[in-house]
């Protein structure tokens, strides 16, 4: 292969597996609308001003596909709930600290193990349609729940194998 070539990119070093994105479950939530104090200028910090929100957030096939139980899937219903009440109390500025408390939320308070958040204020500027962030995290592998398999497979590369008794 051509490496000399400009539009030549090397491939990036392999790092930890990422979870099988391909048997990812998408729970989303698009054009949520609420109002709140947030931003960096006097004008913006005495008014609610409307903020529109997306969020997407991933789960490892949920067991719901299997179940058809809420519990085993995430509830879009609560976490909208949540994100009223974060509107009404967070006393954050900036979009990007917002967006990020969504993130926090999204997988530590509801397991998701990736998630994207968009945070728009639409019409800040009378030239402009929107200005907003957009991020994606992801669950550290730790946390992030394994199928049996992928559990055993866990013990074995940290050394401990499970015995008849485990299974």
């Amino acid at each position: 292969m051509d490496t000399s070539h400009p539009s030549f990119i090397s491939p990036a070093p392999a790092s930890a597996p990422a979870p099988d994105l391909a048997a990812m479950d998408v729970i989303f939530i698009e054009g949520f609308t609420g109002d709140t104090v947030i931003g960096i200028h006097e004008t913006e910090l005495h008014r609610p001003q409307p903020l529109v929100i997306d969020v997407h957030m991933g789960l490892l096939r949920a067991r719901a596909c299997d179940t058809d139980r809420i519990a085993d899937t995430i509830d879009y219903g609560k976490v909208c709930e949540r994100l009223r009440g974060l509107m009404a109390e967070h006393r954050l500025q900036l979009l990007e600290a917002f967006a990020e408390a969504i993130a926090d939320i999204a997988i530590g308070e509801f397991g998701a193990c990736w998630v994207r958040v968009k945070v728009v204020k639409p019409r800040k500027f009378s030239d402009v349609g929107a200005v907003g962030v957009q991020i994606e995290r992801r669950a550290p592998a730790s946390e992030v729940p394994l199928s049996r398999a992928g559990a055993v497979l866990r013990l074995i590369g940290s050394g401990m194998v499970p015995d008849d008794a485990q299974r």
